[in-house]
């Protein structure tokens, strides 16, 4: 019989096909590593973040943020007595009668100052200036805006705001309404 080319290829012994070796899943390993270390690091992130903004890490601050001694703000009350005042509404039958206390920084150059206790010429003119400020101010509310929700803080910000304005050596760090009637 004639050989056949192809029967001579095929005549050589044949080798059984040989398997491709195992492949280790190379990219559902390497995925599963980087979100392991994302997690990792929004965790070591997370507690960093928390320890700095509650202060409990130590020598967060560094050289950069030199500590200043605090220094506490000294301040005195000025007492204003009663004030009855017009108020801006139509027909001009409303008004208000306000009673304040003024919690005022003292001037932190003059370390041999009188204390405010005492009756002094500057004393008086402080309670006039302040008294006058103060009538202006509440000459241009009306009762409306006074009785509404949020009209006595918008009148405290008002006040603050003029007497910083007219008042500048004055510095004034809280308002209190000791008496606060409006009539209609």
């Amino acid at each position: 019989m004639a050989t056949s080319p192809t029967v001579l290829a095929s005549s050589s012994p044949v080798a059984a096909p040989v398997a491709a070796p195992a492949r280790f899943p190379v990219i559902p390993l390497l995925i599963a590593v980087v979100a392991g270390l994302l997690i990792a690091a929004l965790g070591v992130g997370g507690v960093m973040y928390y320890l700095v903004r509650t202060g409990k890490l130590p020598g967060h601050g560094g050289a950069a943020v030199k500590a200043e001694p605090v220094v506490p703000i000294t301040t005195h009350a000025i007492v204003l007595e009663p004030l009855l005042v017009n108020l801006a509404d139509a027909g001009g039958a409303s008004y208000v009668r306000v009673a304040l206390t003024l919690r005022v920084a003292d001037a932190t150059g003059k370390k041999d100052a009188k204390p405010k206790e005492e009756k002094s010429k500057d004393g008086d003119e402080d309670v006039a200036a302040v008294r006058d400020t103060t009538l202006m101010v509440l000459g241009r509310q009306t009762a409306d805006g006074l009785l509404a929700t949020d009209g006595k803080e918008q009148l405290k910000a008002e006040l603050r705001s003029a007497l910083a304005k007219r008042n500048t050596d004055l510095k004034v760090t809280d308002i209190f309404f000791t008496d606060f009637l409006v009539q209609r």
